[in-house]
């Protein structure tokens, strides 16, 4: 059989769905290689959802362009985020396959036509695992129905589609039995699964099969929600499930109505606020994370000051800031108010500076508490690893962690992080194979300035950006 290379950028879905594409190939005989110039099959998977993602992409494919004068015979796939399809189709023509909107998730059958195989099997969900991943996200809906003026993902997307329940728990539990602790269900929206189905089914059902039937997975995730969908059985789920952790992604974008308005939303800040104050009172020790737009087309100062208000108001343990920036075929790129790069940048420093101030506050009442750890791997000489409501935790240690649910006393906190020693390791499960970890492990790191950046790691970042 051939070789294969898989190149990604942009959502977590995104590396969901190339691990997934990966496992189906690697069932079909092929065996995958690091460097695309010695590949027979060469996947890209695309963002569009940030001009900066949109230019690496394109970057990307001008070196496969050469790579295809070079090896005519090298078949080269485009799928995830990538718009018109005949659009990129003229621009791109040397590329042999691109995945339009609203085709199934899985495009082995048709990959493997590119390559000339002449028999090919479906693999079955529980298979779809690589090697053992402490922290592994899994799409469970794609698409999006909504209509956001900044948003692209609906078009580039497609419409809402969801995978049964009984194929996301069977990929968990094949997950699982390779080493796998914890799930992150990702979506555009999370709030919409299982809406196209027949029988209609929930988030809040599926969270419920997954937590009484995942045999030995230990903690449950999600993301990202959508204000206006938050069902009160959601608010349950979380509350009541022990797989489910109090850690919720709940973007606002914007604290102004009128700014809401504008980029159709669907809600207002008062709902949000008191969507959240019905969370917190129902799920104890709850964390919570939001998106934020700033420079949107029209917003003025004031309107800017109700969105710090709103961060003062609400507080919450995460900000993932953006500077609105125009995306060709999305309403709000054709709205003539415009804001300066500069005062972007400005707004963008100061949201940096409030949540460094908020972050701080609601992580020092931690210090010399005792938390629980998943431990995902090791940076720096430490091992690193998450609570339950997503705070990331550095361990000084000898003993081998990985994988393990520990226990530490934190001896130190900042914005970004703890430091903690560690107390006892927690006797659920066995050990990982530590030489089917990365040498490398990536983290979620913050920079001095105050806004986080989310490095590349599977089962971490935001989705769709909704």
């Amino acid at each position: 059989m051939g070789t294969f290379n898989i190149w990604t950028i942009g959502c977590q879905m995104n590396t969901s769905d190339a691990r997934t594409l990966s496992d189906e190939l690697e069932g079909l005989g092929f065996s995958e290689t690091a460097k695309a110039r010695n590949a027979d099959l060469v996947v890209l998977y695309s963002c569009m959802v940030r001009q900066h993602a949109e230019d690496k992409v394109r970057s990307k494919l001008g070196e496969l362009r050469l790579l295809k004068r070079e090896r005519p015979s090298t078949r080269i796939a485009v799928a995830g985020c990538i718009g018109d399809v005949q659009t990129w189709q003229k621009k791109y023509p040397f590329v042999d396959f691109f995945l339009a909107p609203g085709q199934d998730m899985s495009i082995q059958e048709k990959l493997a036509d590119l390559v000339e195989i002449d028999q090919f099997y479906r693999i079955e969900p529980e298979d779809a695992a690589r090697l053992p991943r402490i922290s592994e996200g899994i799409t469970m809906h794609q698409g999006c129905n909504r209509n956001c003026t900044f948003c692209i993902v609906p078009s580039t997307r497609g419409r809402e589609r969801s995978r049964t329940p009984e194929d996301i728990l069977g990929e968990v539990q094949g997950l699982v039995a390779r080493g796998t602790r914890e799930v992150m269900l990702l979506s555009q929206i999370a709030e919409r699964y299982g809406r196209d189905l027949v029988p209609r089914s929930s988030l809040a059902e599926l969270l419920q099969k997954l937590n009484d039937e995942a045999d030995g997975l230990q903690r449950i995730r999600f993301l990202t929600s959508y204000p206006a969908d938050f069902h009160p059985k959601l608010i349950d789920a979380i509350a009541e499930l022990p797989k489910v952790v109090e850690d919720i992604n709940l973007p606002i974008q914007s604290g102004d109505d009128e700014i809401l308005q504008r980029m159709r939303r669907g809600y207002t800040y008062g709902f949000y606020r008191d969507l959240v104050g019905r969370m917190r009172e129902r799920i104890p020790n709850l964390s919570m994370a939001t998106d934020i737009i700033v420079g949107f087309p029209g917003e003025t100062e004031t309107q800017f000051q109700h969105t710090l208000d709103a961060m003062a108001e609400i507080k919450w343990d995460v900000v993932h800031i953006a500077a609105y920036s125009t995306r060709t075929g999305t309403p709000a790129a054709e709205y003539d108010d415009q804001l300066p790069l500069e005062e972007k940048k400005r707004r963008v420093h100061e949201v940096e500076r409030l949540q460094k101030e908020i972050a701080t506050a609601r992580n020092a009442p931690l210090l010399g508490t005792t938390v629980e750890v998943l431990i995902e791997g090791q940076s720096k000489g430490k091992w690193y690893g998450r609570t339950r409501s997503n705070k990331l935790v550095h361990i000084a240690s000898e003993q081998v962690l990985a994988g393990q649910i520990v226990e530490a006393h934190v001896t130190h906190t900042s914005p970004w992080s703890l430091q903690g020693d560690l107390t006892r390791v927690i006797p659920t499960l066995p050990q990982p194979d530590l030489a089917a970890l990365p040498d490398e492990p990536e983290i979620v790191a913050a920079p001095a300035s105050g806004s986080w950046l989310t490095l590349p790691m599977v089962g971490r970042g935001a989705v769709g950006g909704v």
